[in-house]
């Protein structure tokens, strides 16, 4: 059906249990290794199963729903199999109308970049702030990132999207730059499927930040600690231009699903951002502590700096103060504001 897709006919299949045992068995034959031109290649498969005419009555619904029950398995972690349902089926539907009503915010310049400041915590000044996608729908007020990115990501929107957040937050690190401090940094957010398909785009922001008279360092680049975990010479070569430019890059909710610590070594890291699950039951003797105050010695050690998000509380604060983190973010200084209202916020001194 496509390059990494294929359709299975299982007829006179009359027994679930049957229909299982294959799928299981085509999963297990797919996790083996390959050898491909001398390199170990481990993939995985993941598998929508529609049964008719339980589910439908015609060849193309069945292939419409079977893929519709394959997504629920990529969404259920991968390398595993679904079953279609009804609600399948509505929720595809939500997410087609989501998928043509964010085309439409993005066309119509709906969306909105919000700032949220980064603070330096042994001096409380403000020299940062992260560039936050908000969408506030007509009818529904305000859709979560959580719910709109995925579909941008899967729909190729997200290429659109971030070209406009990043000339936004040039545009106001620009100002912040001559109205609050000479070194004031924007982190831009970027996703594993801007940063494997950029197509030279990386190359035209750091000729526009020149032409912006702006340093590679206005920008900090965020990034997944997924994607370099897997990252490939492509993904290798993008982070040495940003390193050649002067851009920074930050490793996003740090501590979460992986423990390869080699890529720090290997690739040319500026900030770890300890991810919010870590802070949110920070108390003095919680492993969380013990566990933060690891990650930001480690980090030290290694010559990068720390951003704890997340930070609610003052006695959260105290602690990461205590345990040496550099930089701190989240609604105890101030939740995501529209950037006229965080310039006002930066000029008041607010911390």
């Amino acid at each position: 059906m496509g390059g990494d897709e294929f359709t299975i006919s299982l007829p006179d299949q009359n027994e679930l249990i049957f229909i299982e045992d294959i799928a299981k068995k085509i999963i297990q034959k797919l996790s083996d290794p390959f050898l491909l031109g001398g390199e170990t290649i481990y993939i995985s498969a993941s598998i929508g199963i529609t049964i008719y005419p339980r589910d439908a009555n015609d060849l193309a619904d069945l292939i419409k729903h079977a893929d519709q029950a394959m997504y629920a398995a990529k969404d259920n972690g991968r390398n595993r199999f679904s079953y279609f349902t009804p609600s399948l089926q509505t929720a595809a539907i939500a997410r087609l109308r989501l998928s043509n009503e964010l085309r439409a915010a993005v066309n119509e310049q709906h969306l909105q970049v919000y700032f949220q400041p980064i603070i330096e915590l042994e001096t409380g000044m403000i020299k940062k702030a992260e560039a936050l996608i908000r969408w506030k729908h007509a009818q529904h007020g305000f859709i979560s990132p959580a719910e709109f990115i995925p579909i941008a990501e899967s729909s190729g929107l997200i290429h659109q999207i971030g070209e406009w957040v990043f000339k936004q937050s040039v545009h106001w690190v620009s100002q912040w730059r001559q109205s609050v401090h000479p070194d004031f940094q924007i982190s831009v957010n970027q996703s594993p499927a801007e940063f494997q398909n950029d197509q030279g785009r990386y190359t035209q922001w750091i000729h526009y930040l020149h032409q912006c008279n702006l340093p590679g360092q206005a920008i900090a680049m965020e990034i997944t600690e997924g994607l370099l975990l897997d990252a490939n010479s492509k993904v290798a070569s993008q982070l040495l231009e940003f390193r050649d430019a002067g851009i920074q890059v930050s490793i996003d909710d740090f501590g979460t699903g992986y423990s390869s610590l080699s890529y720090l070594k290997k690739f040319d890291i500026d900030y770890l951002k300890i991810d919010r699950s870590f802070i949110s039951n920070l108390c003095e003797a919680s492993s969380d502590y013990a566990l933060c105050e690891a990650i930001i010695m480690m980090a030290h050690k290694l010559g990068l700096k720390v951003v704890a998000e997340g930070v609610e509380t003052s006695e959260q604060a105290t602690l990461l103060r205590t345990a040496k983190c550099d930089y701190v973010q989240g609604y105890l200084y101030s939740r995501p504001l529209p950037p006229e209202e965080f310039n006002r916020f930066l000029l008041s001194g607010s911390t």
